[in-house]
């Protein structure tokens, strides 16, 4: 046997080099994770500081190129600090500031319209401007860009000048007015420190079954193409050397002619659907005002969620690369719509490597930063993401911030807020309300009204509404119904302001008035869809409610003549009730400016709006 003492003292040496071998085992790995945090996380002590303590860097040098800008700031860069710069984040999702320092992220958007507790135009400016200091503190101060939905004005902001929808503007044809209402927009978003519009909207509509009608300038292609040029034009314009505001040309293609009911979505019936065009009649129809965009200078182009012949748009790379970026020689960047590059496969891994790879630049991810950034990482270190395709994304991006003037812009100042809502910009809004009023029906001469009528009765859910003339997009995503968070004159309003002291107007939503059967000189019943955004407002049969239709019917009997105003995001379904009315107007969705629709009815002005669409009558 052997003795015991002699057992303890081998076993103590077995403990001993076991204890040894995990120390060196720990140490090598160690080494090994620092020498990749140095390419991938952080940089070493020594490359942050020479990086970041650099006084006067190139990039910084507004007299060089925007090229030579880019190729300095990018030789400068770690492959975590290019990987943020890909991500697009709803400012929600950020609970902390240093977040955004910490993974160096590269710009955020309001979803929805998310904004700051009080949504004054101020503390807009403030929230803004508090991301936009986290991210002057990472190590290379590469400003955020920061994004939202002003597709008809600054109207998640309280006080905003709300102009009409997309399709009104259509109704107008009037490119120079367009232009205006753009420029306008975008000079209440650059007073909040905000220069990236989602807009315009190219989709050429096909379906007004589609709650995204509303949004397009119709369904015309010629006409889609001069106004979303204009559009663009006057959100990006300036006397400065850098865009006014960026804007976005959306939603690359197709999507005006998805199929109704083959959605992705079980909650939608049209939009996330498939697009059962050929490729001749797709470019036809729908690339031609995406050509005349890049030629006037879009810098951004938002993919779509729609499946083009059973393949999604996010993830097609003969879309995005060969026809986008090589044919039509599109130089900016290409970012994802909500949550898009996460659609197309199994699993969020590869759908990100199959989106990135067909041309995605920057991905609206919009919560998970940090699953984005870690499959990222990953999609690199495996080679399923090439550092090209890195390089080529983080590049164009780049190119677009320093175009945009975000290195390079003052600061704004508080006082700048005052333009917000301003005098001048109702009166443009007033004026692009009236140029899109179409006439529909005027029988019985109806119209215009005498402002000296003795006595008019109002009624319909639209007529005393702001959140109904405004639509969705305005306040919250889906929009409000009611006047509370808007600043503007309702349709009922504005027919008590123009009219003269002695007219007698008289208002009932529902049209119980207690007048005498014909006793009115003429009933205006304003009637109209209630808010809503994108798939929530697809619809089988987009009409009037039993509700408007009942209060028409009881104004009809109170009044000599009957007039229907159709408050609207496309055309609603009158056919079984047109001919007992009188006169019929199209207002669509005219935003905060109601005066601008009692212009027409009253003959200040003459009707000159004709119908985007297809009204069946």
């Amino acid at each position: 046997m052997v003795p015991d003492i002699f057992l303890n003292i081998k076993s103590h040496k077995k403990a001993i080099f076991s204890v040894f071998c995990a120390v060196v085992f720990i140490l090598i790995l160690g080494i090994i994770f620092l020498l990749s945090g140095s390419k991938n996380a952080t940089p070493s002590n020594g490359v942050l500081s020479e990086r970041c303590t650099q006084e006067n860097p190139p990039y910084l040098n507004q007299n060089l190129s925007v090229q030579e800008r880019v190729n300095d700031l990018m030789d400068k860069m770690t492959e975590w600090e290019k990987i943020g710069q890909m991500a697009l984040i709803e400012k929600n999702s950020i609970h902390d500031l240093s977040e955004i320092t910490k993974y160096n992220l590269g710009a955020l958007l309001s979803g929805g319209g998310a904004g700051p507790k009080q949504e004054t135009p101020l503390a807009w400016l403030q929230m803004v401007n508090s991301f936009q200091s986290a991210a002057k503190s990472t190590c290379l101060k590469i400003p955020l860009l920061y994004g939202i939905d002003a597709i008809h004005g600054h109207a998640n902001v309280l006080g905003a000048t709300v102009f009409p929808h997309a399709i009104g503007l259509g109704a107008s044809h009037d490119a120079d007015l367009v232009k205006r209402v753009a420029s306008a927009t975008a000079q209440e978003m650059a007073a909040t420190g905000i220069y990236w519009s989602f807009s315009p909207n190219l989709d050429v509509a096909q379906d007004i079954r589609w709650g995204k009608t509303y949004e397009t300038f119709g369904s015309d292609t010629a006409n889609v193409e001069k106004l979303g040029a204009a559009y663009l034009q006057g959100t990006q314009n300036s006397l400065e050397s850098y865009f006014n505001v960026l804007a976005t040309a959306k939603h690359f293609i197709g999507g005006g002619s998805m199929e109704y009911g083959t959605a992705r979505n079980i909650n939608f019936k049209v939009e996330e659907g498939n697009i059962p065009l050929d490729e001749k009649a797709l470019r036809q129809m729908h690339l031609v005002p995406f050509q005349k965009a890049i030629t006037s200078g879009a810098q951004a182009v938002m993919v779509g969620t729609a499946t083009w012949n059973g393949k999604m748009n996010t993830s097609n790379s003969y879309l995005l690369t060969d026809i986008l970026k090589k044919e039509l020689g599109f130089s900016g960047f290409v970012v994802s719509d909500w949550y898009g590059v996460y659609e197309v496969a199994a699993s969020r891994y590869d759908s990100l490597v199959s989106s990135i790879n067909a041309g995605v630049d920057m991905v609206m991810t919009p919560f998970e930063y940090k699953d984005f950034m870690s499959n990222m990482q990953k999609a690199l270190a495996n080679g399923d993401i090439s550092k090209e395709r890195l390089d080529d994304a983080v590049r164009r991006i780049l190119t677009v911030k320093f175009k945009t003037g975000l290195f390079d812009r003052p600061a704004v100042e508080e006082e700048g807020v005052s333009i917000i809502g301003s005098n001048d910009h109702r009166r443009l809004a007033r004026e692009a309300v009236r140029k899109s009023q179409v006439l529909l029906k005027n029988e019985n001469s109806v119209l215009p009204l005498s402002k000296s009528l003795n006595k008019i009765i109002v009624a319909g859910s639209a007529a005393d509404n702001l959140g109904r003339q405004a639509g969705g997009w305005t306040t919250e995503w889906q929009g409000i119904d009611g006047n509370q968070g808007i600043v503007g004159t309702t349709v009922l309003q504005a027919i008590k302001n123009i009219v003269f002291e002695n007219t007698d107007v008289a208002y009932n939503i529902s049209g119980d008035f207690s007048v005498e059967n014909g006793s009115a000189d003429v009933g205006i019943v304003v009637v109209g869809e209630k808010p809503y955004a994108e798939g929530w407002g697809d619809d089988a049969n987009p009409s009037i409610t039993a509700e408007d239709l009942e209060a028409i019917k009881k104004v009809k009997t109170k009044s000599k003549k009957l007039l229907v105003v159709i408050i609207s995001g496309r055309p609603l379904d009158i056919k079984k009730y047109i001919n007992e009315w009188d006169g019929v107007v199209a207002a669509w969705l005219p935003g905060s400016e109601g005066e601008g629709i009692t212009d027409v009815l009253f003959g200040d002005y003459r009707f000159r709006g004709q119908l985007p669409v297809e009204w069946p009558l």
